[in-house]
């Protein structure tokens, strides 16, 4: 489970009433990490000696480590939390640090998180989370069951959702918005597409008599495909340099919307690229490759 407290780091000046940072304490139990396959990047995980006769323990995140640490060592320091700057809480001993965790969707940044153990800090409401190398069937839900009414027969089991069902919710609007912007890409790019095809070929087409006179003083197949794929490249060269730089300085605005990717992801940038010069090519191509084929006697009576 979680909530929201303050926090307050040994060692470090008091902060102002109400001034302190806010971080969500998650009361876990041991192996819980290993279950949700967060990865714990230093120190120890929670174990069944972490009982409530012993020292408090906690773990925090990467980002509280980042943020309030910075480069030295947080194993071993000490923080507390609390719902009111007066109110007094025990300390507790950082053991580890694990890995961030987006809870409440992958375009929110990670939020401090301290976990704790149910042992040294107990919560009327727990979640049971479940891994099983089976599918979520019938037979699983039953033995779920039975496990937790044979823990405490009161226990109500509600709420039963599979990982990949919340996932799913989690990523359903952005899944369909990058579907909508992959699905006007595709159509400004088919459009691109006919549009240079047209111009080239309309161009191609008022050039007639001049690539047959052309081709009449010896200018080669070669020769042809290179003057009109060059000279129906370069507008496309000049916009696709001018979308580059208009897209490195709007991306930024879509930051908060990709996920282990970052704006200018250069991989993204070269492949985008790629793909308009081949459809840019393309287009130049098929009316140039005609015009190389003009038949010079024809193309002089051509009106």
């Amino acid at each position: 489970m979680e909530n929201l407290n303050f926090l307050f780091i040994e060692g470090t000046p008091p902060p102002s009433p109400g001034k302190a940072p806010l971080a969500e304490n998650r009361k876990i139990t041991p192996g819980y990490f290993e279950t949700m396959g967060v990865s714990l990047l230093r120190g120890r995980d929670f174990t069944d000696k972490d009982a409530p006769d012993q020292p408090n323990v906690c773990i925090i995140n990467e980002t509280i480590a980042r943020n309030f640490f910075s480069r030295a060592d947080p194993i071993g320091k000490r923080l507390k939390m609390a719902r009111t700057d007066e109110e007094q809480h025990p300390w507790f001993t950082i053991i580890g640090v694990a890995g961030d965790v987006r809870s409440y969707g992958l375009e929110v940044r990670a939020r401090p998180q301290i976990y704790t153990t149910v042992e040294q800090n107990t919560d009327n409401e727990m979640t049971l989370i479940v891994r099983a190398e089976t599918m979520p069937g019938a037979s699983l839900v039953r033995a779920i069951r039975a496990e937790m009414k044979s823990l405490d027969p009161a226990l109500p089991l509600a709420n039963l959702r599979t990982m990949e069902s919340l996932v799913a919710n989690a990523i359903a609007r952005p899944r369909f918005s990058t579907f909508l912007l992959g699905l006007f890409a595709t159509t400004a790019l088919a459009l691109t597409l006919v549009g240079l095809y047209g111009v080239v070929a309309y161009a191609v087409n008022q050039r007639t008599r001049e690539i047959g006179i052309r081709i009449a003083l010896g200018a080669g197949q070669r020769r042809i495909l290179a003057l009109i794929v060059g000279q129906g490249m370069f507008p496309a060269l000049l916009g696709l340099a001018i979308g580059v730089a208009g897209a490195l300085a709007l991306t930024r605005l879509l930051a908060n919307q990709l996920y282990e990717v970052k704006p200018t992801d250069p991989l993204t940038f070269l492949a985008v690229i790629t793909v308009l010069l081949l459809v840019a090519l393309a287009a130049c191509f098929i009316p140039a490759r005609r015009a190389a084929k003009v038949d010079p006697m024809e193309a002089l009576r051509y009106e």
